[in-house]
C-alpha cells in the first residue's frame, strides 16, 4: 500500500511539473538564424 501511495504521489508531481512548464509557454526573445545540425557531416 505504501508503494502505491508513493507511485501516485510521484505521478501527481510529474503531471504538475509538466502542466506548470506548459503554462509558462515558450520563452520570448530573438531566435538564432542558424538552424541546428541534425545530420552528421560526411567523413573525408
Amino acid at each position: 500500500m505504501r508503494a502505491l501511495l508513493a507511485a501516485a504521489t510521484g505521478l501527481a508531481l510529474a503531471l504538475l511539473l509538466v502542466v506548470g512548464i506548459s503554462a509558462l509557454g515558450s520563452p520570448t526573445g530573438p531566435q538564432s538564424p542558424k538552424p541546428l545540425l541534425t545530420t552528421v557531416p560526411p567523413h573525408p
